[in-house]
C-alpha cells in the first residue's frame, strides 16, 4: 500500500514500516565505476601496448619468420593475462587481509571500550562540521544501529562495494589484457610478412584510441585528451621496441 504527500512518498514495508523518500530529483555520480573502470582500461591497455610492442619489436628484428613473430605473440599473450592475474590476486589478497585485519582490531575496540569508541565516532562527525551535541546524538544512534559497520565506513573507509574481491579482481584483469591482446596477435596471423609490423601498429593505435574515448565517455571525462594519451604512450612503447628489435635484431643475425 503506497500513500503520497506533498513532496514526499511513503511505501509500506512487507514489515508495515514506511521508508520515505524525497520527492527531489536524484543525482547521478560516476565515481562508483572508478575501480573496475581504472582495472578494465589498465588490464585491456597493458594487452594492446605490451602485446602489440612485442610483435613489433620481433617483426621488426631482420631475417625473424613469420611463425617466430606469432610464438611471441601468443607466449605474450598467454603470459601477460597470466601474470596480470596472479599480481592482482596476491596484490588485492593482501589489501583484503589488511582489511581484515583491521575490522578484527575494531571489533575488539567495539568490545573493550564502546564508549571510547562513540568519543571517536562523534569526533570524526565534527570533524566534518556537525556541531558537537549532534556529533554525538549521531554516533550513539549509529554505534545502536550498526557499530561495526559505522566504523568500518566512517573511521576506516571501508565499504561493502569497495571491499577487495581477490578472484574478482584476477579474473577481470586477465580478460582485460586478453581482450586487449588478441587483436594483434590475429592482425600478426592474418598479415603478410612483409608489413606485419606497420599492420599492428596501427591496429593497437586504432584499439587505444577506442579504449581510450571508452573510458573517457563512461568516466565522464573530456575523451580528447583521454585519446590523445593513451595514443602517445602507444606510439612511445611500439617505437622504442621496434628500433631495439632492428638494433639487437640485426646484431643477433649477423
Amino acid at each position: 500500500m503506497t500513500t503520497r504527500a506533498a513532496g514526499d512518498s511513503h511505501t509500506k514495508t512487507p514489515g508495515g514500516s514506511a521508508s520515505v523518500t524525497s520527492g527531489l530529483p536524484s543525482e547521478h555520480h560516476l565515481v562508483h565505476r572508478t575501480g573496475w573502470l581504472r582495472a578494465a582500461v589498465l588490464g585491456a591497455n597493458d594487452g594492446i601496448i605490451s602485446v602489440s610492442s612485442l610483435l613489433v619489436g620481433v617483426a621488426s628484428a631482420p631475417g625473424a619468420s613469420h611463425s617466430g613473430v606469432l610464438l611471441a605473440g601468443a607466449a605474450a599473450l598467454v603470459g601477460g593475462a597470466l601474470s596480470m592475474a596472479a599480481g592482482e590476486y596476491v596484490s588485492v589478497s593482501s589489501q583484503a587481509d589488511t582489511e581484515q585485519a583491521d575490522l578484527a582490531r575494531e571489533r575488539h575496540e567495539l568490545a573493550r571500550s564502546p564508549q571510547q569508541e562513540t568519543a571517536e565516532l562523534a569526533a570524526i562527525y565534527e570533524a566534518r562540521g556537525v556541531t558537537s551535541t549532534v556529533a554525538r546524538q549521531v554516533a550513539e544512534q549509529m554505534m545502536a544501529h550498526d557499530a561495526l559497520g559505522a566504523h568500518m565506513r566512517d573511521e576506516l573507509g571501508l565499504t561493502d562495494q569497495l571491499a577487495a574481491r581477490p578472484a574478482q579482481a584476477a579474473l577481470s584483469s586477465a580478460a582485460a589484457f586478453t581482450a586487449g591482446a588478441i587483436a594483434p596477435v590475429i592482425v600478426a596471423l592474418a598479415a603478410p610478412r612483409a608489413v606485419v609490423s606497420i599492420a599492428v601498429l596501427l591496429t593497437a593505435l586504432i584499439l587505444l584510441a577506442i579504449l581510450g574515448a571508452i573510458g573517457a565517455k563512461v568516466g565522464g571525462a573530456r575523451i580528447g585528451p583521454a585519446v590523445l594519451r593513451i595514443t602517445f604512450w602507444g606510439i612511445v612503447a611500439m617505437g622504442v621496441t621496434g628500433a631495439l628489435g632492428y638494433v639487437l635484431g640485426g646484431g643477433v643475425a649477423g
